[in-house]
């Protein structure tokens, strides 16, 4: 799959190199995930996060967040360790291990406020990318969104090599991975406004999406053809896998 996306001709949008020979298949996806963004998962999520929190204060849902991005440490150290990469791996075990104990499960976040280990944010996309595999066509996934060949076979090795799954007994497993699940759906709901600008507002919204990915994701990856801070509060933060555990 990969081979044949490379194969067709990219073209430039915006200057940045877009393969998308699947455009009228990825299209009519978007169309359904844009449905189902709107009338589903978008108020799903507002819903379960108590999105207007300016007076209650935090939610219930943000601790589920703190859980759901703990759950993932373990995949993300073994995608380091795959990649030739100790440093973040080793990191990434100290705040698994710390967030679990003293963080109750990952509710709170001691390894980051106390002792400066914030998450090193990883995947099995990037492993690949750094073994020189190329990225490969866009693809827009269902429900999952926005991604590429290469980036949507990590996410299936991703749910296939989490250490999790071989330790945890099978129904716990699942109950890890609808924790993870809903975690991004608070994702989705913090950054609610953004994602409803460019799913709902936009002119084009596939191709505004699409552009955001590939951008972000290659900023991120450090490939050609990106330039953009991955940092700021901006619908990049916002479309990246907003629903995917």
């Amino acid at each position: 799959m990969v081979l044949a996306g490379c194969a067709s001709k990219p073209v430039m949008q915006d200057g940045i190199r877009v393969n998308d020979p699947y455009e009228t298949q990825n299209r009519r996806v978007h169309a359904f995930n844009k449905a189902l963004d709107s009338r589903v998962i978008g108020p799903a999520a507002d819903l379960a996060s108590g999105r207007n929190q300016s007076e209650s204060g935090p939610g219930i849902m943000d601790g589920v967040i703190n859980v759901g991005a703990n759950l993932s440490l373990p995949g993300k150290v073994a995608n380091s360790l795959l990649q030739g990469r100790p440093e973040p791996a080793i990191r990434n075990f100290f705040r698994f291990a710390v967030n679990t104990t003293l963080g109750i499960g990952g509710l709170m976040d001691p390894a980051g406020r106390d002792f400066g280990l914030p998450e090193q944010d990883t995947d099995f996309g990037e492993t690949l990318a750094v073994w020189g595999v190329p990225e490969g066509a866009y693809l827009e996934l269902p429900v999952l969104g926005p991604s590429t060949q290469r980036d949507a076979v990590g996410k299936v090795v991703d749910l296939a090599i989490d250490p999790l799954r071989r330790l945890l007994h099978p129904d716990a497993a699942w109950a890890t991975f609808g924790l993870r699940a809903a975690s991004k759906a608070g994702d989705r709901a913090r950054f609610g406004d953004t994602v409803d600008s460019v799913l709902q507002d936009s002119a084009d919204s596939y191709a505004q999406v699409r552009l955001i990915y590939l951008m972000h994701r290659r900023y991120e990856l450090n490939e050609e053809g990106a330039e953009i801070d991955p940092y700021a509060d901006t619908a990049a933060d916002a479309v990246i896998d907003p629903y995917a555990p």
